[in-house]
């Protein structure tokens, strides 16, 4: 009878549906960047076997994901590496800040020297680098992804990336997608990115986007619409 009981019990454990994990929140801070991913707890420093450069982090779900993912690329002779990850605000503030000062940028007026650092930079407050979800492979240039180890990489990342959770957010514009130009380097954590992304919309505005030179431009371009939500 104890016997039988024993297996009752083993069987409802075993096909009673799991536990569900706890929702992942984002505090309207963490969405702008505006925090420190060396001391925040849900995010990981990563490896200098997988990246090059300083100190990178990544949300520690998005990293695993992607450890596992090079691994396995590397299994067949892909070799995976992070140059850049999670950039706060102050980051994205000294990279805007420097192209805006660029001389042949400063040429233009404010809304034309905006759109021209928006082909491929983000303004601070609005980078998905933010988010702790989204990491640059190998190379900042489309063309390397051309060459012959870069399109192996590539065709090895649109091939297997979704495997892993990881889809390159900035694709070809031909569809019609607003934004930013391609960028074949970057690619996103999607179940963290878009759950990141649905947040984001639903408690940052263009009149959040402040705090550095030109961000009046927010609002002129819509950078909420156009450029975060620019994407796939």
């Amino acid at each position: 009878m104890r016997y039988s009981f024993l297996l009752i019990v083993f069987a409802f454990l075993a096909f009673a549906p799991a536990k569900r994990p706890q929702s992942v929140t984002f505090s309207k801070n963490e969405l702008l960047g505006k925090f420190d991913p060396s001391t925040h707890p849900d995010f990981e420093k990563i490896a200098e076997e997988f990246s090059q450069g300083g100190p990178m982090y990544m949300r520690k779900e998005a990293y695993k994901a992607f450890k596992s993912m090079y691994f396995d690329a590397k299994k067949c002779g892909i070799r995976l590496t992070v140059l850049s990850a999670t950039r706060n605000f102050e980051r994205q503030k000294s990279i805007w800040e420097r192209k805006w000062k660029l001389p042949e940028n400063k040429a233009l007026n404010e809304t034309e020297r905006a759109k021209t650092i928006l082909k491929y930079s983000s303004m601070p407050g609005t980078s998905r680098h933010h988010w702790g979800t989204d990491i640059d492979l190998n190379s900042l240039n489309n063309d390397y992804f051309e060459s012959s180890e870069g399109k192996a990489v590539y065709n090895w990342l649109m091939e297997h990336a979704a495997e892993y959770g990881f889809a390159q957010p900035y694709t070809s514009k031909s569809q019609g997608r607003t934004g930013y130009e391609e960028e074949k380097w970057h690619w996103s954590y999607r179940p963290l990115s878009d759950a990141c992304l649905t947040a984001y919309n639903n408690s940052v505005t263009n009149e959040d986007i402040s705090g550095f030179s030109g961000s009046e431009q927010a609002v002129v371009l819509d950078v909420v619409r156009n450029f975060v939500n620019g994407i796939y």
